[in-house]
């Protein structure tokens, strides 16, 4: 019977089962690496990075290395549209792009996350525009970290005959949104705000399809010029 740290490892013999805790101090200096990057990301913790190190460690290496191919490609191709602010591999993005969107609606949001799920509903067939985040003064975040500057300067065109503010129903959305009606203020454009199906202090990303159609098919102006 061998016996490391208290654990009993009864009828191995010569080499003795090393616990989980043990062999993790023991790790190589790539893979204790590795698994520091992943502490970094979001919702990932000291046992999430652990599950998903042993997971690469264990598959072929042609998939392991597509997951850091496909990491890389992203880093290097992906750019934010010159028009909208959403994600793109060209200058301008599919839906800045496509001639079959209703170039006088403009739908601005916070993330392209939340352009994707306004996406799914099927609904909105208008442009968007990308904020690339919210102003939130205790985050240090202010309009001038935003794109808020160029949303301005593409009302000012004229092109756009309503402005859909989908900013999330947050504190931080909701001033964001006002910041913005003042900005656009002796612009002649109809200034709408999706419908409030979507719960206070929830971010669109959490929101199913059909209370996002609702949002979009019920939106209330809060501006008419």
């Amino acid at each position: 019977m061998c016996t490391i740290s208290g654990v009993s490892t009864a009828g191995v013999p010569a080499k003795c089962i090393i616990p989980e805790t043990i062999f993790m101090t023991e790790l190589t200096e790539s893979v204790t690496r590795m698994m520091r990057e992943f502490e970094k990301l979001p919702g990932i913790g000291k046992k999430s990075a652990e599950q998903i190190a042993y997971h690469l460690l264990k598959i072929d290496k042609d998939k392991a290395l597509a997951l850091a191919d496909a990491i890389r490609n992203v880093k290097e191709k992906v750019r934010y549209c010159s028009e909208c602010y959403n994600l793109a591999e060209e200058n301008t993005c599919d839906i800045c792009k496509d001639s079959r969107r209703d170039t006088a609606l403009l739908c601005v949001v916070e993330q392209s996350r939340d352009l994707i799920s306004l996406e799914q509903t099927g609904i909105y067939n208008g442009l968007y525009h990308v904020l690339l985040g919210r102003i939130a003064p205790l985050d240090q975040v202010g309009p001038d970290q935003l794109t808020i500057g160029a949303l301005v300067h593409r009302v000012k065109k004229g092109q756009f005959k309503e402005i859909v503010m989908a900013t999330n129903p947050t504190v931080e959305g909701d001033g964001t949104a006002l910041f913005i009606m003042n900005q656009l203020e002796g612009i002649p454009v109809k200034i709408t705000r999706l419908a409030r199906g979507i719960t206070t202090g929830n971010d669109l990303k959490y929101a199913n399809k059909e209370m996002l159609s609702d949002a979009l098919l019920e939106r209330q102006a809060v501006r008419n010029d």
